[in-house]
């Protein structure tokens, strides 16, 4: 009787200790999968409550947008607006370029979703339009961008001094470049249309166009996770957006450094 009563407590003692080892190695499972769910939370970006489909699409009215602001009259050549944050980093970089004789004018800021058809329509109609259809829409993206896809949507991207390449290339133009790539990280600027040298896809250079990085990388974020093909319609040549591949070689065809 002895031995069977220290036999049921010896297998007590093993039911016990097992369950124990057991509920612990359960519970440590339990803690390394929350810890993987908090870290996998943590990783999904969390938007500005503002920011939506249309805004990306550029389909809003940024003059009557209070985040918006007009850009003063002595650093623009005509009527511009630019997200609020944008200009304030802008002003803080001319200051610094005045200082090396540096002078920066926006030509261009802000353009919605209308504003970038009228321009991509007019190229359609009219100055491409002896261009076979195939080919028409990819002739326009080498500078210009399809409505809903452009960078301008979102009042985050400027153009400096002058729409073209070679006046980058020497004399005033150049020292302007130079001291643009030298500086204008420092006020979180950056050049999206580099050389396509490297391998870059999508549109031509641009030396002129520099981008805000702070938000323009939210909102490319929010656009690569929220737009599709659907999205992007109501324009000439629309049906090729798909064919082209416009999101992944044109609105995600830029500087590595935008990539970071």
């Amino acid at each position: 009787m002895g031995i069977f009563k220290l036999s049921i407590k010896f297998t007590f003692l093993l039911f016990f200790f097992g369950c124990f080892a057991n509920c612990k190695k359960q519970q440590k499972n339990i803690e390394i999968k929350e810890a993987i769910l908090i870290q996998k939370k943590d990783t999904i970006p969390s938007f500005p409550n503002y920011l939506t489909k249309d805004y990306v699409l550029g389909k809003f009215d940024y003059t009557k947008n209070d985040d918006f602001m007009l850009v003063p009259e002595s650093l623009s050549n005509k009527k511009i607006y630019v997200r609020t944050a944008v200009l304030d980093a802008f002003l803080k970089m001319e200051i610094e370029a005045k200082k090396e004789n540096i002078h920066l004018t926006i030509i261009s800021g802000t353009r919605n979703f209308e504003h970038q058809k009228r321009i991509w329509n007019y190229k359609w109609n009219e100055k491409y339009k002896n261009t076979p259809t195939e080919k028409r829409a990819l002739k326009i993206l080498e500078y210009s961008s399809m409505p809903s896809s452009s960078r301008h949507h979102w009042g985050t991207d400027i153009d400096l001094n002058n729409l073209n390449n070679a006046y980058f290339s020497s004399g005033k133009g150049l020292k302007e470049y130079n001291w643009l790539l030298k500086n204008a990280s420092k006020f979180g600027f950056y050049q999206p249309y580099t050389s396509k040298e490297n391998g870059r896809t999508g549109y031509h250079e641009e030396k002129w166009h520099w981008s805000y990085l702070p938000l323009s990388k939210i909102y490319l974020d929010y656009y690569n996770q929220q737009i599709t093909y659907k999205d992007i319609n109501d324009f000439e040549g629309a049906e090729f957006a798909k064919e082209i591949d416009i999101i992944k070689n044109y609105v995600n065809g830029i500087s590595v450094e935008l990539n970071k």
